[in-house]
């Protein structure tokens, strides 16, 4: 016999022990029947209105987590829409209680999903940013407003990767250039004559915006320095060589021209 069953009899039971109580205690007053009866009437009254509070409450409860389950399979579909998994299918097997905690844990395991998603994308376009801002690129296109797919976020990660390897290629081509130019204004005595030469010559590397223009133009700026570096050392010769022609002229003596050539 089920274990409902027996409380349920045994509830029977404790009523009419109460009522057989009642109507013993009604005799011994001397309470008459007919008061007896309105009190009986009382008691049925007052079970009956406890019962179906109860009863209420408990198709209240009910309806609540049917509710929930309308509810649960609602967001499941609109979850398994934004993440991309496929149709929604709910399980219809077990009781009522049963089928609402399976479906509030599910909705709370996609919620997590997709807030993990979001919150990566939020980080990938943080650094998208930061990488387009020192290669002066467009970022990667991708709806801000829809949650990614796990294939979108490893585009993400792959382009992200590939523009990382590009920033550091092209801060090492930046840093060779630089050095070589500084080497040529120090030789040639060569002041930066414009903001670009200044941004080049100055210290703040990682300010400078490594965009395929600025590379051309330091290349193009280096070319321009061992020009003049070319052209002034063939100045310097032809220099040279006219003294050199002047001293033997004017007979001047190895003593001075070696003092001379210190200079």
């Amino acid at each position: 016999v089920p274990l409902s069953e027996v409380l349920a009899a045994e509830t029977v039971m404790c009523l009419n022990r109460a009522m057989a109580t009642l109507r013993d205690i009604w005799e011994e007053i001397g309470i008459p029947e007919k008061l007896q009866l309105e009190r009986t009437e009382a008691v049925k009254d007052h079970m009956k209105s406890l019962l179906d509070m109860m009863i209420s409450e408990e198709e209240s409860l009910k309806e609540y987590l049917l509710n929930s389950i309308a509810a649960c399979r609602k967001e499941l579909d609109t979850l398994h829409r934004e993440l991309q998994l496929g149709p929604f299918e709910a399980e219809e097997q077990g009781t009522i209680l049963q089928m609402e905690k399976d479906l509030r844990a599910r909705v709370q395991v996609l919620l997590k999903q997709k807030r993990d998603r979001k919150q990566e994308l939020k980080t990938l376009q943080e650094q998208d940013q930061d990488l387009c801002n020192i290669l002066c690129t467009s970022r990667f296109h991708i709806d801000s407003d829809a949650v990614p797919s796990l294939n979108d976020l490893d585009l993400y990660r792959r382009h992200l990767a590939a523009l990382s390897a590009e920033k550091e290629q092209r801060r090492e081509q930046f840093v060779s250039i630089k050095q070589q130019i500084l080497l040529l204004m120090e030789e040639l005595g060569h002041s930066p004559e414009n903001s670009f030469e200044q941004d080049v010559a100055s210290g703040d590397e990682e300010a400078f915006c490594l965009s395929h223009h600025n590379i051309a133009a330091l290349q193009s700026l280096q070319q321009q320095l061992e020009a003049q570096r070319s052209l002034n050392a063939d100045v310097c010769a032809e220099l040279r060589s006219r003294i050199t022609v002047l001293w033997e002229r004017l007979q001047v003596p190895a003593e001075e021209r070696e003092l001379s050539a210190v200079h």
